[in-house]
């Protein structure tokens, strides 16, 4: 069934498309809520589950179990490397992965089998921020705290 659309929907679809990164339907109703536009969490849910569906948006679990999305960027199948820190997403194309996936399935005996593949880490420049953090903290250490 397709969803309708209406200023609602809209209006979740460009807060989609502003935010950094994926976001749960919390933090972007949070953000709708302040710019004062009267959207309930609930239509919020149903117009990213639409969304989703329609292949307008991204969605996927954090290692926390909690469902988040993000504006579409490329149509079709794809993965995604996201940063635990900052949120930034790349899309990436996996063909090893695709491989992988299809092969496990058939000794398996399975068909028409789909898979979700999301990398999680840390992006350069919040692994770098993280380093420099540990490096200040090990050099304080290493002097008492004096600096010296």
């Amino acid at each position: 069934m397709a969803q309708r659309n209406t200023w609602q929907r809209e209006r979740v679809r460009d807060a989609l498309a502003d935010a950094r990164g994926f976001v749960s339907a919390q933090t972007l109703h949070a953000e709708l809520r302040q710019a004062n536009t009267g959207i309930g969490l609930a239509t919020v849910y149903r117009a990213l589950a639409g969304l989703a569906a329609a292949g307008d948006a991204d969605s996927l679990q954090s290692p926390e179990g909690e469902a988040l999305y993000r504006a579409c960027t490329t149509q079709g199948h794809h993965h995604h490397l996201i940063c635990r820190s900052c949120g930034l997403t790349v899309e990436i194309e996996a063909k090893d992965v695709e491989q992988w996936a299809k092969r496990t399935a058939n000794l398996h005996g399975f068909r028409d089998a789909e898979h979700v593949v999301d990398i999680f880490g840390l992006c350069a420049a919040c692994a770098n921020r993280l380093d420099a953090e540990r490096n200040t903290e090990r050099d304080a250490a290493a002097t008492g705290g004096t600096g010296k």
